[in-house]
């Protein structure tokens, strides 16, 4: 199976803010944009089977998702990763002794009393596992994801076929270059857990 990850339009945040799971808008014209360039990227894959749409419920995805004129089927477990007390500060307020136990522990540390990044690799594999079984029953389609870099780093790490624990800390230690709007085609290699 081959899946097609969208990373939302850049949200309306300040430079340097810590935004993870919250709520943040998208300028209408920054989505009209981002919407228009993934409409032109689909059309340029004519071997696309009917699209299956999965997305983050935060609007910044699911109003993309909603533009696609198809039914959107949002699922909490595809949200960016919760910060807890850091979300909507700016990066430089975060105390340096936070950001250093997080380091230093990247899989395990709770950023701001939120979630660990395995505990959001373990959501995500659990997506991924349900929408494997869920595709398997249905007539062809291509599942497309709305979500966040997160997202689509861990789904990345997992459908390359590393174990959980190895994908969660891949993608939490390696720099991401997923720009706002990027339209990435992945296959998914096998099943996430």
């Amino acid at each position: 199976m081959e899946l097609i990850l969208v990373r939302h339009p850049l949200p309306l945040a300040a430079p340097g803010v810590c935004y993870g799971s919250s709520d943040l808008a998208v300028d209408d014209e920054e989505m009209r944009r981002a919407h228009a360039a993934l409409c032109a990227e689909l059309a340029a894959m004519p071997e696309l089977v009917p699209l299956r749409i999965y997305s983050s419920p935060l609007q910044r995805c699911a109003e993309l998702a909603r533009l696609m004129g198809e039914e959107v089927r949002f699922d909490a477990r595809l949200a960016e990763m919760n910060f807890g007390a850091w979300e909507l500060r700016q990066w430089d307020e975060v105390a340096r002794a936070e950001i250093d136990a997080w380091t230093a522990d990247l899989l395990h540390y709770r950023p701001g009393g939120g979630e660990s990044v395995l505990m959001m690799a373990q959501r995500i594999a659990q997506f991924l596992n349900d929408l494997q079984e869920a595709v398997a029953k249905l007539p062809p389609c291509q599942p497309l994801l709305v979500c966040h870099a997160g997202s689509i780093r861990l789904i990345s790490a997992l459908a390359s076929g590393l174990p959980l624990r190895e994908a969660a800390l891949t993608a939490a230690s390696s720099p991401h270059k997923i720009a706002y709007g990027a339209v990435l085609r992945l296959p998914l290699a096998c099943k996430s857990v």
